[in-house]
């Protein structure tokens, strides 16, 4: 093995490295995306881009060839597929969207990882310090809803139906986030049907079912993991 493939090498192992470290903070947070899957990342990144500024040299080319060669178009690509990648990792849920934080840490491991391949160490590093601290520090600056479970709420009324402002009124007042929902009438069998989305403290799930149950008029409920 030569100098050169040992200084490829180098590239590639520091962007792997680099990229595991913000995957170990989504995986302490237990993001979908992970170690193991911000590690790959940035290590296809690191791979692509040391292939992309080094394989001409590896062709045997002689000075008389006429070789064009651009090393920005397989970055570029890798920055477009990594895109598609984040957008598999971002839920929605109702109103609520998730996995944004973890598709940008995915796009910024990428970024290591060619800056890496492509021998830009310090830059390497320093991004992966800033990423760190975006993810860690800067996270306590947030208002934050880790604690916080949907649930998907089928309630069944009875004629005279009581007043869907009222029920939401009494859910509000125990801190229930309510999203708007279907709301069908049965005429025949003088029933109303509401089916919402309802967010509440995972402590306070049982506070949901009990609230609905206090409610005058409810025949019938049905709670369920969103």
């Amino acid at each position: 093995m030569t100098w050169l493939h040992a200084d490829l090498l180098l590239h590639v192992l520091a962007g792997t490295m680099l990229g595991a470290v913000i995957g170990y903070e989504r995986r302490i947070h237990r993001r979908p995306a992970g170690l193991r899957t911000h590690l790959l990342v940035a290590l296809a990144a690191s791979v692509f881009m040391v292939v992309s500024t080094n394989f001409v040299y590896f062709q045997h080319y002689v000075r008389d060839d006429l070789v064009a060669v651009d090393p920005s178009r397989i970055a570029a690509s890798v920055v477009t597929g990594v895109g598609f990648l984040g957008g598999g990792a971002i839920l929605r849920t109702g109103v609520n969207v998730q996995g944004l934080t973890t598709a940008a840490g995915l796009w910024l491991c990428a970024a290591i990882g060619l800056s890496a391949g492509a021998g830009m160490y310090v830059v390497s590093v320093f991004s992966t310090v800033l990423g760190v601290v975006a993810l860690t520090l800067l996270r306590q600056l947030e208002h934050k809803e880790d604690n916080l479970v949907t649930r998907r709420v089928s309630l069944t009324l009875g004629e005279p139906a009581p007043p869907w402002p009222a029920i939401m009124a009494s859910l509000r007042a125990r801190h229930v986030a309510i999203t708007p929902g279907q709301y069908e009438r049965r005429i025949d069998e003088g029933a109303v049907e509401v089916t919402f989305q309802a967010r509440v403290a995972a402590d306070a799930a049982d506070d949901l079912i009990a609230a609905l149950e206090a409610q005058p008029g409810v025949r019938r409920i049905r709670v369920e993991s969103a």
